[in-house]
């Protein structure tokens, strides 16, 4: 019902990976460049936690809209339009130095990015036959990893020998990239077309219940990672003494993880990744964090924030095959729009949390409490999921859409 070829197109996957690679590590750069010149001229916390606002509120906030539009409106279309314009208010990014003006067009670049990333996630399903989504969404997440973890030193270098205008017009030329990608392959989902031809499917995420409890409990060990990621700065730093080099170490470790393990996850059969493995990737995570509470020397984390990203990139294959396995094909921008809406939520809750509360509280016992508590709300979650597929069994497949 999901799947609407018999072979694979794996030219098509390697062309969205390579577009994503180049996207993904376009937006770190951009993100990362902002925050020093924001920082380097002199204007605070205030802005650069502005910034960071800016990109991750629109994710949270346009899912009605965003999810509707990916499962409507034609996926080349999009891609190309919305690339296109991200192009343009990145390259007008930099030449505009105004913090407000800053924020503004990051968080207008974001919007666009609530298009774009269920569109393409979307598409993956399109892309290949039932039995290889999981390796699919292996390649593609692991490109994105690959981007994600070499932005940041890529900024700093550039912006050192540079200064802040070369990066930013390289992200612009990574949009050209997706909108490149998006001419190029031959997926496409034809959302007007298939609205003439039959009714809208309706999705609600409450009405397929394990699904319902996956992301409910990936919300809340994501509430406390986003916490953890503010926490760590004062328990590396201040508790154990890192040095700025030592903390850069155990901040790229968690990507190094969630790389290294992709590729391997992406090869498990599609049958076994199910709502359990996320609850029990998702106790392994919270498991690393709170065994880092414990530790004497920053670079005891390395190999604990390594089982964590590990976890963490387990986790975004079994999101993309249960979505993609679970929801019927006309669904699926909705769907993933949807999910991403309730993590990406439950990420800025952990950040707005963690600010008052390391102000009250010893970073060490910050970090602990926060693993804690994502590792009893996973195991919580056990019961509710046996409940939910044991009712699921007894009801027939359409019940879930």
């Amino acid at each position: 019902m999901s799947f609407t070829s018999v072979d694979s197109r794996w030219t098509d996957v390697y062309l969205v990976a390579g577009g994503r690679a180049i996207s993904v590590c376009g937006d770190f750069l951009a993100a990362t460049t902002l925050a020093l010149v924001l920082q380097q001229t002199g204007h605070g916390g205030l802005a650069v936690s502005g910034l960071m606002l800016a990109a991750a509120l629109p994710l949270a906030l346009l899912t009605p809209f965003t999810g509707r539009l990916a499962d409507r409106a034609d996926s080349r279309t999009l891609l190309v339009s919305v690339g296109l314009g991200q192009a343009v208010v990145c390259a007008v990014l930099a030449y505009v130095t105004h913090p407000v003006v800053i924020i503004a067009l990051v968080a207008l670049l974001a919007a666009g990015l609530a298009v774009t990333q269920p569109t393409m996630q979307a598409l993956l399903p399109r892309m290949v036959a039932r039995e290889d989504l999981a390796k699919a969404g292996g390649i593609s997440l692991t490109a994105s990893q690959v981007g994600m973890l070499v932005a940041p030193a890529l900024a700093g270098f550039l912006v050192g020998q540079t200064g802040p205008r070369v990066p930013l017009l390289l992200d612009a030329v990574s949009y050209l990239a997706l909108v490149g990608m998006a001419l190029l392959i031959r997926t496409r989902r034809h959302g007007a077309a298939a609205a003439a031809a039959a009714d809208p499917v309706p999705f609600r995420l409450r009405a397929d219940r394990s699904l319902t409890v996956m992301t409910v409990a990936i919300a809340a060990v994501v509430a406390g990672v986003g916490a953890v990621n503010v926490f760590d700065v004062f328990f590396l730093r201040e508790t154990l003494g890192a040095s700025a080099t030592m903390f850069g170490l155990v901040a790229a470790a968690w990507t190094v993880g969630s790389v290294l393990v992709t590729p391997f996850f992406g090869r498990i059969p599609q049958h076994r990744l199910t709502i359990r493995v996320v609850l029990a990737v998702l106790a392994g995570a919270c498991a690393a964090i709170l065994a880092g509470a414990t530790v004497g020397a920053a670079g005891w984390l390395i190999p604990l924030w390594i089982f964590g990203g590990a976890c963490n990139g387990a986790l975004n294959i079994c999101i993309t095959v249960i979505v993609g396995t679970r929801v019927p094909a006309e669904a699926h921008g909705r769907a993933f729009a949807t999910v991403t809406s309730v993590v990406q939520g439950a990420g800025l809750l952990g950040y707005l949390m963690a600010g008052p509360l390391i102000e009250q509280f010893d970073p060490r016992v910050l970090v602990a409490g926060t693993g804690a508590a994502g590792l009893l709300a996973a195991l919580a979650c056990v019961p509710l999921v046996r409940r939910s597929e044991s009712r699921s069994e007894s009801l027939p497949q359409e019940s879930f859409a």
